[in-house]
C-alpha cells in the first residue's frame, strides 16, 4: 500500500506559496513555487528530475544573450554534487569560475571539518567530547540547527540517538548545500541550482529565463506522472529514495525505522527540508501532523512500504 500526501488541494492549475520565513535572513529570498498543469508539462521538458535512481538534469536549453551559464559536478567523501549556474554577462567568466570554485571549495571544507566519518573533523572531535560546540560558530550553528529539528519534529530527528553519539548526517548535506549557495550569492550570482542525490535547492531562474521546472518523481512507481514545480526560490529534502533500508533510525527504539519507503518535503532552506524528511520517514504517517497550522514546509510524498 503506498500513499501521496500532497500539502493543499491542487486545482488544475494550481499555485503552492512556500511563505517567507519570519525570520529577517529570509527577506530576500522571496520563495515563489507553482504547480504545474501535466497536460502542460508534456510540452516543457523539466530542467531536473527528483525522485529517479539517476537523478537527472535535462539538457540546457539555449541561454539567453546577456547570461553565463555554467554547470560543473563535484565529488565528495560522502555525496555528490551538481552546480548549475544562470550568471549574469557582467560577472564574466572569470568571476563566474571564482564564484564556481569558492562554492566548490565551501562543499569540500564542510565535509572535511564537519563529516562525521572524518575522525579529525569537528563534529568527530566534538563526539570525543575534545571541543565544546561553542568553540567554532559554524559548529555551533550547526548544533542548534539539530535541535530546533528534534524539538520541530517531537523527536523523531534526533542527532543524539544514533550510535557513537551526536551524527547530524540527517541535515548536514543540506547544511553544506546552503552555504555553498550563500557563496554563489555573496559572489553575484542570484540565479542557480544545487543538487545532491534527490535534494536540491533553486533560486532565481533558469538557462531559458523562466523559473527552474522540477519534476518530482514517484519513488517506486515509474509509470506514475510526476509532480512538477516551477521554482525561484526553495528547496526539496528527500530521504529513501535510494531504496536502501536500515539507513534511517528509529531514535525512540534504536531500531531501523522501516514504515515508509520514501518521503519528499519542500521549503524555504535545504537544511530543514532534509531534516524534516528524515524524520518523517522514520515517525511514518504520525510526522504529517508537522506540517499543518501554517508551517513553510509541506510534505509532497510519504509513501508506506508494501
Amino acid at each position: 500500500m503506498a500513499f501521496m500526501v500532497r500539502s493543499c488541494p491542487l486545482p488544475r492549475v494550481g499555485v503552492m506559496r512556500i511563505e517567507e520565513q519570519r525570520r529577517a535572513r529570509w527577506t530576500d529570498e522571496q520563495p515563489r513555487n507553482r504547480w504545474i498543469d501535466q497536460s502542460a508539462f508534456r510540452h516543457r521538458r523539466p530542467d531536473l528530475r527528483l525522485g529517479t535512481r539517476s537523478h537527472k538534469l535535462e539538457r540546457a536549453g539555449g541561454a539567453t544573450g546577456d547570461r553565463i551559464s555554467v554547470r560543473h559536478t563535484v565529488r565528495t567523501s560522502t555525496a555528490e554534487y551538481s552546480l548549475l549556474l544562470n550568471a549574469p554577462e557582467w560577472l564574466g567568466r572569470r568571476g563566474v569560475g571564482e564564484a564556481l570554485r569558492d562554492a566548490v571549495a565551501e562543499l569540500r571544507a564542510i565535509d572535511l571539518t564537519y563529516g562525521p566519518n572524518q575522525p579529525d573533523s569537528l563534529v568527530s572531535k566534538l563526539r570525543r567530547g575534545e571541543i565544546a560546540p561553542e568553540s567554532y560558530p559554524p559548529l555551533a550553528d550547526l548544533v542548534d540547527r539539530c535541535t530546533a529539528m528534534r524539538a520541530a519534529t517531537d523527536g523523531w530527528f534526533d542527532a543524539w540517538a544514533v550510535p557513537g553519539g551526536f551524527d547530524p548526517g540527517g541535515l548536514l548535506g543540506g547544511w553544506a548545500v546552503e552555504r555553498a549557495a550563500a557563496r554563489l550569492r555573496a559572489a553575484g550570482v542570484h540565479d542557480y541550482a544545487v543538487l545532491a542525490g534527490a535534494d536540491l535547492t533553486v533560486r532565481g531562474h533558469a538557462a531559458h529565463g523562466g523559473p527552474w521546472r522540477v519534476a518530482v518523481h514517484h519513488p517506486t512507481d515509474a509509470k506514475r506522472a510526476p509532480l512538477v514545480l516551477e521554482m525561484t526560490a526553495g528547496a526539496v529534502g528527500t530521504s529513501g529514495v535510494t531504496g536502501r533500508r536500515g539507513h534511517v533510525v528509529d531514535p525512540h527504539t534504536g531500531e531501523p525505522a522501516d514504515q515508509l519507503v520514501a518521503a519528499t518535503v519542500v521549503g524555504p532552506d535545504l537544511a530543514v527540508a532534509d531534516a524534516y524528511a528524515t524524520a518523517l520517514y522514520a515517525a511514518g504517517p504520525a510526522g504529517l501532523a508537522w506540517f499543518r497550522n501554517g508551517s513553510d514546509y509541506r510534505a509532497l510524498f510519504a509513501h508506506r512500504r508494501h
